[in-house]
C-alpha cells in the first residue's frame, strides 16, 4: 500500500504536550542493544536538531505571523522530541563508545544512501565521504581499546569492518574545493533531496557531539584526534549541503525537512527491533505526520503550489541499516586515491596539479603532524599492530591500499609509513 503522508492521519499540533516523565525517561542497555537500533538512535537525534535549527533560523528572517506561530510550536516539539531520542543514550555509556556507533551511522547510512540515490553526481560525493567515515571508524577503534579497553566489535557488532581508508590526514582541504554542483529542483526526484537532507543532518550532528564531548578525554593526542576529525565532519557538511539547490524558498526548504522527518521516522518504526524504541519511532512519525500537513498548508498559501510537486505523492526512504562490508569493500579497493578535483570534480591522487589547493591547507594543519597518525603509532608502541577487524584479505590488504591511498605529496611529519604497515601485519591483535 502506498503511503502518502499528506493523507495520512497524525497527532494535531494541539495534542502533541507530553510530561517531563514522558520527554526524558528511556534509555537503552548498552549491552544488550543492537548496534543498529544505536544508529537509528543517533541518526533521529540528528534529525531532530537539523529540524530544530532550520526553523529557528527561519524565525529569524520571517514576519509573518500564521508561519511565526507555526514555527514557535513546532520547535517546541522538535526539541522534546530531540531530549527523548538523544537521551535514549544511558549514562555508562563512554564518549567513545557512542562516537564509534556516530561512525557507524556514517559508513552505513552514507553506503545506503550511495546505493540508493538515482543521481549520479550525489551518489559519487556520498561514495567520496564514505571513504572518510571509514578511516575514522578505524582511527577511533585504536583509542576505544586505548582508553577504556573495548574490542570496537563490542559497539558495531561485527556489522561495519575496521581497516584503514583514505587516511583522515589527506582529508582536509581547502573549503571552497569541497562545494559540489547543486541538484535543479526542478528535476530532482524526492529522494535526492531527501537523501541529502538526512546525510547532513547526521553529519552536522556528528561535528557537533565531538565538538561538545571530545575534550573529555584528558589526553592531549585523543583530544586532537577529535578536533582533527570534527574539522573533517565540518568540511562534510560544507559539502552535502551545497548538493541542494539554493534557490528553494524557505516554504520550500521547511516542507522538505518536515517530509525528511516523516520518512525517517516510518523507516526507523518499520525497521526497529527494539521494544523501548519502537513505539517512539511510532508516536514521533505521528507527530510529524501533522508537522508535515501544516508545513504544506502553509506552502500551499504563499507558494501558491501543490506540494506534490516537491516531495511527491509517497514516502521515500532515507534510511536503512545492515550491513554493507560488501559495498564499502568495493569502494575502498577503486577509489581510496580519488580527491576533491578543481572544478567540482575528482581526481585520482597523480592527476592533482602542483597548485591544488589543499596542499597549503594540508601542510598548515599537519605542520605538527596528524593526531590520527600519532593514534596508530601509540597502539603499535604498545600492542605491535592496530586494530584491524574485516576478513583476512581486508586486513592483509592495508599495506597495499595505503600505498594507494597515502598522497607522496604534504604528508605529515609523522606518517605511518607502508613498511610500518607491512612490519605489524606479522603480528596478530590480542585483546
Amino acid at each position: 500500500m502506498t503511503f502518502n503522508p499528506l493523507k495520512e492521519k497524525g497527532i494535531a499540533l494541539d495534542k502533541q504536550l507530553r510530561t517531563w516523565h514522558d520527554i526524558a525517561k528511556r534509555k537503552f542497555n548498552k549491552y544488550e542493544v543492537d548496534c543498529y537500533s544505536r544508529t537509528r538512535q543517533i541518526l533521529m537525534n540528528g534529525i531532530e536538531v537539523e529540524a530544530w535549527n532550520f526553523k529557528h533560523a527561519f524565525s529569524r528572517f520571517c514576519d509573518d505571523a500564521d508561519t511565526k506561530e507555526f514555527l514557535a510550536m513546532t520547535k517546541k516539539f522538535e526539541d522534546a522530541q530531540q531530549t527523548t531520542v538523544n537521551w535514549m543514550s544511558p549514562a555508562d555509556q563512554s564518549v567513545l563508545e557512542t562516537t564509534l556507533g556516530y561512525e557507524q551511522v556514517a559508513v552505513d547510512l552514507t553506503a545506503w544512501l550511495a546505493q540508493n540515490e538515482p543521481d549520479e553526481y550525489v551518489k559519487e560525493t556520498f561514495n567520496f565521504g564514505l571513504l572518510e567515515d571509514f578511516d575514522h571508524l578505524y582511527r577511533y577503534s585504536q583509542w576505544a581499546y586505548m582508553i577504556h579497553g573495548i574490542n570496537p566489535n563490542e559497539i558495531v557488532q561485527a556489522q561495519t569492518d575496521i581497516v584503514l581508508s583514505r587516511p583522515t590526514q589527506n582529508h582536509h582541504n581547502c573549503n571552497i574545493l569541497r562545494l559540489r554542483k547543486p541538484y535543479d529542483k526542478e528535476t530532482a526526484a524526492p529522494q535526492t533531496k531527501v537523501n541529502i537532507m538526512t546525510l547532513v543532518a547526521a553529519e552536522q550532528q556528528t561535528h557537533n557531539y565531538y565538538a561538545e564531548h571530545g575534550m573529555q578525554y584528558g589526553n592531549e593526542t585523543l583530544r586532537c584526534t577529535f578536533a582533527e576529525i570534527k574539522d573533517v565532519e565540518e568540511e562534510h557538511v560544507n559539502m552535502y549541503e551545497s548538493l541542494a539547490d539554493p534557490t528553494e524558498s524557505l516554504y520550500e526548504k521547511l516542507l522538505l525537512h518536515e517530509f525528511t522527518e516523516v520518512c525517517n521516522y516510518h523507516t526507523c518504526y518499520k525497521d526497529e527491533v527494539d521494544e523501548m524504541m519502537k513505539p517512539v519511532w511510532e508516536e514521533f512519525l505521528a507527530m510529524e505526520i501533522g508537522h508535515l500537513q501544516e508545513a504544506a498548508r502553509l506552502f500551499k498559501k504563499y507558494e501558491g503550489r501543490d506540494p506534490e510537486e516537491v516531495i511527491g505523492d509517497k514516502i521515500v526512504v532515507p534510511n536503512h541499516f545492515e550491513s554493507q562490508k560488501e559495498y564499502v569493500q568495493n569502494i575502498l579497493e577503486n577509489e581510496i586515491d580519488k580527491r576533491i578535483g578543481t572544478d567540482r570534480d575528482y581526481m585520482t591522487i597523480d592527476e592533482l596539479p602542483d597548485d591544488w589547493a589543499s596542499y597549503a591547507v594540508q601542510e598548515a594543519v599537519n605542520e605538527g603532524g596528524s593526531p590520527n597518525e600519532t593514534t596508530i603509532s601509540l597502539i603499535a608502541l604498545q600492542k605491535d599492530r592496530d586494530i584491524a577487524l574485516a576478513n583476512e584479505k581486508l586486513v592483509k590488504m592495508q599495506p597495499k591500499l595505503l600505498a594507494r591511498g597515502l598522497q607522496p605529496e604534504a604528508q605529515a611529519p609523522n606518517t605511518v609509513s607502508v613498511e610500518k604497515y607491512e612490519e605489524m601485519s606479522e603480528y596478530q591483535f590480542e585483546f
